[in-house]
């Protein structure tokens, strides 16, 4: 039987989601060890995407084929009692027919964390990236709106990237900035059909550049040229987040996790 289950993870200590040959800790790693403990027999965990090492998630989805008397609803519970503190389950169902959390995923959400402080600050860096000045939102809202919509994003892909290609829809792209603490923290949201390897860095390098002076003439010519030397630099790992895989329909019923 297929189960989907909706993971959380602190990606800082992770060399990414995917099983990595040498033996690195990895999200799918972890997952398939407590998955092998719970079941008595070897599982494969798949993923919806592959998370860079250090990248973070509020919903990663997953799923796996066991054989259990255990109820679906409660398997969650079950994984987090093997997984460690930086890694656990939020919700488990069993999987509708013909599920594939990899290839049934319509919308994928990632969100891109950043605050201004003179120096990088211990409870804010493992989750964002310091920006050493504010950023003027009205460009960064004027990057985005240019960003939005179907392009050839092939400028904004880091190189090593097996994608056949490069053509992707971002169905939103929206900047957000509040106080908190005493220090101004900027997020950028990304709502996309598909997203190519360091894409939403790279667009958040983007929008932050041109907040900070850039011309947005610069977009246009990535797009034209599909050149990475048109764009900003690739921000850093530890600002991301995956946040949402949208399906389409509720994989937890109507009341449970999305």
């Amino acid at each position: 039987m297929r189960y989907v289950i909706s993971v959380q993870y602190d990606g800082t200590d992770f060399r990414g989601f995917q099983r990595q040959k040498r033996g690195e800790r990895t999200v799918q790693g972890e997952l398939e060890r407590a998955a092998e403990k719970i079941f008595g027999a070897p599982v494969r965990v798949a993923g919806s995407g592959r998370t860079d090492a250090g990248v973070h998630a509020f919903g990663q989805i997953c799923h796996f084929d066991a054989e259990t008397g255990i109820p679906a609803a409660r398997l969650y519970a079950c994984f987090n009692a093997e997984l460690p503190p930086d890694l656990k389950v939020r919700a488990s169902a069993a999987a509708p027919a013909g599920f594939d959390c990899t290839r049934g995923a319509k919308r994928k959400t990632y969100r891109y964390s950043a605050y201004v402080a003179p120096c990088d600050l211990p409870l804010l860096a493992r989750y964002a990236t310091r920006l050493p000045a504010s950023p003027d939102r009205e460009r960064m809202e004027a990057a985005a709106r240019l960003l939005c919509g179907e392009h050839d994003f092939a400028a904004f892909s880091a190189s090593g990237s097996s994608a056949k290609t490069s053509v992707r829809t971002l169905y939103a792209v929206e900047v957000r900035s509040k106080r908190e603490n005493g220090y101004t923290m900027y997020e950028i949201e990304v709502t996309g059909n598909g997203f190519l390897y360091n894409m939403v860095r790279i667009l958040a390098g983007e929008i932050f550049a041109v907040g900070c002076g850039k011309g947005t003439e610069n977009i246009a010519r990535a797009f034209e040229t599909r050149s990475r030397a048109c764009l900003a630099k690739t921000m850093p790992s530890a600002g991301l987040a995956l946040v949402k895989v949208d399906y389409g329909f509720p994989l937890f019923g109507e009341a449970g996790e999305e």
